[in-house]
């Protein structure tokens, strides 16, 4: 690896581009970073960090409304700044980036400022400079994608919705994924009048059937007004906001037009195309076990490669990618089985394994335990939100294949779940453990009663 400037030279500096620099710099390896925009990526500063700050913020709202119920008093309505929130994100997100320049400095890798694009198997450019590198990691992420429509500029995406200048007092949201659902409950939550347009029947595709409907029912008590099966025709300016019309006929008046409706590769200017590197149908970059593309020096992880679009698959991803090309014990492929998630909606969804429905489909006999309640904080606040729980069991093997929830702090429980069930577990082992009383997250292992088959 002599013969090049670098061992490594990685091309994007979020989560997992910046993982893969450090451990590969503490394996000995020369690292280069290239970064043309900000440190952390979509996650630290248009994702994962600012939502749930902004997701936090609009839960205040139940809070305070629930508070009464337990003795506590208001002496005027609470208020809400939306320039506080935003602008103390700002600050935060500033504090992180600097963390991570930091981590990069301190684990000896080098930052270079500016859009990279690969030239070769070994060769670089950014900004007229060239480079050369044994290993090119492309970690560059995604793009929100936005639809064309009449007036379809007047819309914002995901990077720009946490700066707006003023709060939307009417916001609409397009689209049915993780990021639709989380602004309409959060735009909600912090007191705007909030609308969720989606062209299929019911959002979160791929999410089990009864979470689904469940977070529907909810997410409409709490006010959400929903919009299925319709999309957006057009866009237009009008005095007293933007009026938008639907494939449905319906007309609306809105202040803010947020479009969720997926995100690409973010390979713009990269190099790829000329190389001739190949692409999956999506458009994501191809890659195998080792995370080679079909030229084996280049190498890609993360969103930009089709897989599940979670910060902590991009992380597990460069550790793995760095065991196999710079360890002395490359570790076994990548398992994708099993992998947590959770979506910052109101309630909380939290989910692990399969769903019902995919389980029907991949073992012979199934069984479902699951529940739903109000939980006990809501016997005095008067809120009406409930909770679903709900296991899915190989009934041969007895293993729990996936365990669901919708409710408060569902992410944060779940995770403790995650690991009984990515230990492949069984109904037998949640059962002989003895719960934590009285708690909402004792009621998975308590649930004994068969619900369904």
């Amino acid at each position: 690896m002599s013969d090049f400037d670098y061992d490594l030279f990685v091309i994007g500096a979020g989560s997992g581009g910046v993982r893969a620099a450090r451990t590969a710099a503490a394996t000995g390896a020369r690292v280069a970073v290239a970064e043309d925009r900000y440190l952390g990526g979509t996650c630290v500063n248009v994702g994962c960090v600012p939502k749930k700050l902004y997701s936090y913020a609009a839960h205040f709202h139940d809070a305070f409304e629930d508070a009464r119920g337990f003795g506590w008093s208001l002496t005027e309505p609470p208020r809400f700044d939306w320039a506080t929130l935003r602008d103390n994100k700002v600050r935060e997100i500033k504090r992180l980036n600097e963390i991570y320049g930091r981590l990069l400095d301190n684990a000896g890798v080098e930052l270079i400022h500016g859009r990279a694009r690969v030239v070769d198997a070994h060769r670089v450019e950014v900004d007229g400079r060239a480079f050369s590198a044994a290993k090119i990691l492309v970690a560059v992420g995604g793009w929100p994608w936005l639809p064309d429509f009449p007036g379809s500029e007047l819309a914002v995406t995901s990077n720009e919705v946490f700066d707006l200048e003023r709060m939307p007092q009417r916001f609409l949201v397009l689209g049915g994924g993780y990021i639709a659902v989380e602004f309409a409950s959060i735009f909600n939550g912090l007191g705007s009048e909030s609308h969720l347009v989606y062209r299929g029947e019911l959002f979160l595709r791929g999410f089990d059937r009864e979470v689904r409907e469940f977070t529907r029912e909810q997410m409409a008590l709490k006010g959400v007004n929903l919009h299925f099966e319709t999309n957006i025709q057009s866009i237009e300016k009008g005095e007293g906001g933007l009026l938008v019309t639907l494939t449905n006929g319906e007309s609306l008046e809105v202040d803010a037009v947020l479009a969720a409706t997926g995100r690409k590769p973010n390979l713009e200017g990269v190099g790829l195309d000329a190389l001739d590197i190949a692409l999956n149908p999506d458009g994501t970059v191809k890659v195998n076990d080792r995370f080679e593309t079909t030229i084996p020096s280049i190498l890609a992880l993360g969103d930009v490669t089709g897989g599940p679009e979670l910060t902590p698959v991009a992380l597990a991803e460069a550790m793995h990618l760095v065991g196999q090309h710079f360890g002395e014990a490359p570790p076994k492929p990548m398992d994708y089985r099993n992998i947590a998630t959770a979506v910052f909606c109101h309630p909380n969804i939290g989910t692990v394994g399969l769903s019902e429905e995919q389980a029907r489909k991949e073992y012979d006999a199934i069984r479902v335990y699951r529940t739903d309640f109000r939980p006990m904080k809501h016997t005095l606040s008067g809120s009406e939100e409930r909770c679903l729980m709900k296991l899915i069991v190989d009934d041969v093997s007895d293993v729990v294949v996936g365990a669901h929830m919708v409710g408060e702090e569902a992410g944060e429980l779940i995770q403790g779940i995650a690991i009984a069930v990515k230990a492949g577990l069984t109904k037998a082992d949640f059962d002989a453990t003895v719960g934590i009383h009285p708690t909402a997250a004792e009621e998975f292992v308590t649930m004994r009663t068969l619900s369904r088959r």
